[in-house]
Formats: C-alpha cells, sequence, structure tokens
C-alpha cells in the first residue's frame, strides 16, 4: 500500500550521546517502536525492547548489530500491569508506544476489546511512568516520551476506545509534566498522523470494510483527507522527534504535544 507523496524524510539528523542512559520503549518489535528502539541504541542508550511479539523482538535484535548502544529484549504482555511497572524501574528515557486498534461503531463496539485498548495504552503507561519516576527523581533528569496521535487531539468516527485512550494518554503526559517539573523530568506527547505501520495497514482494510470502498480509496480519502501533506508518515520520522526530545536542547519542551500531522491539526 503507498500513498501520494511530496518529498520523502530527510536522513538522521539529531546528534546526541546517550551512553550510559536505559531507555525502555514498549511495542518494540515493529513500526514506530522498532525505529525507536533503534535510533536510541544508534545514540549509544541500552534499550530495554518490550513486547509480546518474541519473534519480532528477536529480528530487532538482529538489527542492533554495529550500533552503539544495547539492546535488551523483554517479552511482556503490558495486560499484566505489575510486571510492566517493574519492568520500567530504572529507566533514564521511557517511550510509551504500544497500542492497538479495532474500528467500529460504538454500538457494535466489543467490551472487552474497550478495555483492553484502554488497559494497554492507558493504563499500562500510567504504571510505566509510576515505575520509572523513583528513579528518574532520585537523578534529577528523566524523559517520557508518550507517542500519542492526532487523535489524541482530534477525533474520528468508528475508533472509540483509541481515541478515549489517546485523549486520556495527552492529559497523563501534562500532569506527570507538571510532578516532574521539579525534578528535571519532562513528560511529552508526539502526535503523528497516519504512518507507515502494521497498525494503519491493518486499520486501512478495517476502513474499507466499515466504508465500502477500495483499500486505494480508503487511503487517499478516508486516512489522508484532512492532512495537507498527502502520505503517510514514516516510523524514521517519528523516532527522530523521540530521539530529539532527548536532547539537552529540548529540556525546556514538556506538558505538550507535537504534532507530526502534515497538516491535519491546522483545520
Amino acid at each position: 500500500m503507498t500513498a501520494p507523496t511530496t518529498s520523502g524524510p530527510a536522513p538522521h539528523s539529531v546528534t546526541l550521546d546517550l551512553g550510559g542512559r536505559t531507555a525502555l520503549v514498549t511495542g518494540a518489535a515493529s513500526g514506530i517502536g522498532r525505529a525507536c528502539a533503534l535510533r536510541l541504541a544508534a545514540a549509544g542508550a541500552k534499550v530495554r525492547a518490550v513486547d509480546r511479539d518474541a519473534d519480532g523482538l528477536a529480528s530487532l535484535a538482529e538489527g542492533i548489530t554495529g550500533l552503539a548502544g544495547a539492546l535488551e529484549p523483554l517479552v511482556l504482555d503490558l495486560t499484566d500491569l505489575e510486571a510492566a511497572e517493574a519492568a520500567a524501574a530504572g529507566t533514564d528515557i521511557l517511550v510509551n508506544n504500544a497500542g492497538l486498534q479495532l474500528v467500529r461503531p460504538i454500538e457494535e463496539f466489543p467490551p472487552d476489546v474497550f478495555h483492553t485498548v484502554l488497559t494497554v495504552m492507558l493504563e499500562a503507561p500510567f504504571r510505566l511512568i509510576r515505575g520509572a519516576l523513583p528513579h528518574m527523581y532520585a537523578q534529577g533528569w528523566g524523559r517520557i516520551v508518550n507517542l500519542s496521535s492526532v487523535h489524541g487531539l482530534r477525533a474520528s468516527a468508528y475508533k472509540s476506545a483509541y481515541v478515549a485512550a489517546k485523549h486520556g494518554l495527552e492529559g497523563l503526559s501534562k500532569t506527570a509534566a507538571l510532578e516532574g517539573a521539579p525534578h528535571g523530568v519532562t513528560s511529552v506527547c508526539v502526535s503523528p498522523g497516519y504512518v507507515r505501520t502494521p497498525l494503519v495497514e491493518k486499520q486501512i482494510a478495517d476502513q474499507a470494510a466499515a466504508h465500502s470502498l477500495p483499500e486505494d480509496q480508503v487511503l487517499t480519502d478516508v486516512l489522508l483527507k484532512d492532512s495537507a501533506i498527502k502520505r503517510l508518515v514514516e516510523p524514521d520520522e517519528v523516532a527522530e522527534a523521540v530521539l530529539y526530545l532527548c536532547s539537552p536542547q529540548a529540556s525546556f519542551i514538556t506538558g505538550t504535544s507535537i504534532a507530526l500531522d502534515g497538516g491535519w491539526t491546522a483545520h
């Protein structure tokens, strides 16, 4: 599946030495999480890569070869909230990225799926932040980057659980920013539009069924309808923004959202 393009992403440009730092990235086996894990490792961080997909983590570990940092794969289902909180202990950088999506009208949305989406995408980030903060506070430095979405800033039909979770994550991130500021800890949401990931590929199929449209038309007429830039965001572009937020130059950016949405929220 491809989208109309204007210009592609720029090559890696943020220079940052994260040697000696430990980063935890959830949903690290694919998509945005994989790109973030590799980018942080390239900057020298020891990356605790969390995902329930053991095969995906094994593939990620192969890609770490030759990078300055290291990778610690951790197979974990984030619905195990106690384990999620424990996994975050001792981390300097926390990237809450894991997510899932189901496209259904509210009256047809399975309540158990709604519960799971909120658990993985809102309650688990809370527990991860809770687990990470004692170490961050003790050292007077920490970075929390929450992968939100344009759907944390705008709503779309048929995505009640995802939109609710992302709106909640935006609020959680702001609260963490207010509490963390006296301790040298920042908390920021990165809110992209549609990113070229397996989650979006599946969503295209779901939207095609919901709207009774061909998949190519869903991409141009539904997903990218409100985007001024008519292409999908690349995972590497999102990872570059995440890395920048870990830099000294970003120390005053907290309690806000950085929209990588191609102009969607300009409407």
